[in-house]
């Protein structure tokens, strides 16, 4: 009787979708110990503590869940933007360095955190973009750049070489919601003359 309550509780777990705790209790009157059956038999992932995933799989094993799904039930909110480090490489400064973990700007949570073996950093912000862009990772960057390996002299150097490969209106409007007063001043000597 117990293994048809634990099958139900896995048939209701769409896949590839990631469910708290509390959101499974509809369907077990004894939903930890389904769900420790379930992620022992390698049916479903604990992704952290309350979080779980049933997996999609391929031929490599279980494919760990959306990013953005992952954070969004960590987080119990839609608010928030993923981004890493490793995107400033597209902004062709000369940056090199790899990162390994994703900064998530949010209204709720602060600290690092590992969801499905992934490392997040949770950064609580007044604000920020719903979407990045190459003009925002600018600021973005330049707000971060004393936390980078990078020569902090040479990516400023760069910068000023390349300012040209901006939109130097969006690059002003940005800075305006979002830069660090270092920032702003950086920027605004930059374009404005």
């Amino acid at each position: 009787m117990r293994e048809a309550k634990v099958e139900t509780l896995f048939r209701k777990m769409k896949i590839g979708e990631v469910y708290r705790r509390s959101d499974l209790e509809k369907y077990s009157a004894a939903v930890d110990r389904h769900l420790e059956a379930l992620v022992k038999a390698n049916k479903v992932m604990r992704v952290s503590a309350g979080l779980y995933v049933r997996p999609q799989t391929s031929a490599f094993g279980a494919v760990p869940p959306d990013d953005k799904a992952l954070v969004s039930s960590f987080l119990k909110d839609d608010r928030f933007l993923v981004t890493s480090y490793n995107n400033y490489t597209q902004l062709g400064l000369g940056l090199t360095q790899l990162y390994n973990n994703q900064i998530v700007y949010n209204y709720k949570r602060f600290g690092e955190f590992e969801l499905a073996g992934r490392h997040f950093f949770f950064k609580r912000v007044p604000k920020f973009p719903r979407h990045l862009s190459k003009e925002f990772l600018l600021v973005d960057m330049l707000n971060n750049l004393k936390s980078l390996a990078e020569d902090e002299l040479q990516v400023i150097e760069n910068f000023l070489k390349l300012k040209g490969n901006f939109n130097a209106k969006k690059v002003l409007a940005l800075a305006k919601e979002y830069a660090r007063p270092r920032t702003k001043k950086l920027l605004e000597k930059a374009y404005v003359k």
